[in-house]
């Protein structure tokens, strides 16, 4: 399932290639005929994600909400920019015009949360949800639906497939208020010290595991399997742990630590977890997940710290990964 970050840089793709435009909106499907119907010709106004979920504002006080669960995906076509404020660091098309600018660096050999979606090239195919790739094409434009498209937004430049979703609907203003006050707080729209205190309060009536409080999105919003285990191991926190015993100083710090996390993922476009990388380090990190996580997807294998196995175990029906020697 797409963490917050990647929900965040799919925001950013439709700010930069629909806001300020009055897309066609279809659905190739059929199954969203009659939402589609009510936005179609209507300008978008704003593109927002907040943690999981994302919210399109057209004109009229109309607003769809989507969250891609874990089948979703968004696909776009056409002559796809990017936004000036991620960076770009790799791309399977080598040097070269990508969207507008001419960098290149690696490629994720996994294509896990490749970055190349976003350094698209002018013409190309972007394939957004949890992992990310992109493919050069010549086609037409717009190309043809291919499988079960939900919606269709389509522009005189860019075209946005989306499939799988669990979520996708019209919603008024009072009720998309509705569904963000059911949401924690999200640092990357409000990295405040009142929101910072929202999550304590929440946090704080659970007595729940922490590990299983992370992954709460009426606590916090945007946390998924990977940066709930990389976290906690960064924290130093048994995941078993009731979250109404920790002090606050704890919550405080985890809090900071998922808004610095969740930064780097937005901009760089990878779950970057392991601090202070630099040269060839960085550049492995880039390109293959086990060298920049601590223990996500590393079971049985010595602790990058203390040399003790990582343990994998069923946690809340979802994979955990954690170090027994430093997580006491």
């Amino acid at each position: 399932m797409p963490e917050g970050h990647s929900v965040h840089r799919i925001a950013r793709q439709f700010g930069v290639n629909f806001v300020g435009t009055a897309p066609e909106v279809t659905s190739p499907q059929g199954r969203f005929a009659q939402g589609a119907a009510i936005l179609s010709g209507r300008e978008m106004m704003d593109a927002r994600a907040v943690g999981k979920q994302m919210f399109l504002e057209f004109e009229g006080d109309h607003w769809l909400r989507v969250h891609l669960g874990i089948y979703g995906a968004w696909d776009f076509a056409g002559e796809v920019v990017i936004d000036p404020s991620i960076q770009i660091h790799n791309t399977k098309f080598g040097r070269g015009r990508l969207g507008q600018t001419g960098m290149a660096g690696v490629v994720d050999k996994d294509g896990e949360d490749s970055v190349a979606s976003i350094g698209a090239p002018r013409r190309a195919r972007v394939h957004m949800a949890e992992v990310d790739r992109a493919d050069a094409t010549n086609g037409e434009f717009p190309p043809d639906p291919v499988g079960q498209v939900r919606v269709r937004l389509l522009n005189e430049t860019v075209c946005a497939d989306l499939r799988g979703p669990t979520a996708c609907e019209v919603l008024t203003p009072a009720e998309v208020d509705a569904v963000i006050q059911k949401l924690g707080p999200d640092p990357a729209n409000a990295n405040t010290e009142a929101e910072k205190q929202r999550f304590i309060e929440r946090a704080h009536k659970k007595r729940t595991p922490v590990g299983l409080v992370l992954m709460d999105q009426s606590v916090i919003a945007g946390i998924g399997n990977v940066y709930r285990a990389e976290m906690l191991f960064r924290a130093g926190l048994n995941p078993h742990t009731p979250a109404n015993t920790l002090d606050t100083a704890v919550l405080e710090e985890l809090w900071d630590d998922w808004a610095h996390l969740l930064e780097i993922g937005i901009t760089v476009g990878q779950m970057i977890t392991i601090d202070g990388l630099q040269g060839e380090a960085y550049r492995r990190a880039l390109a293959e997940r086990d060298e920049r996580h601590w223990v996500y997807k590393l079971e049985g294998t010595p602790c990058k710290r203390c040399g003790t196995n990582i343990v994998l175990e069923e946690f809340g029906a979802r994979k955990l990964y954690w170090c027994p020697g430093c997580q006491t």
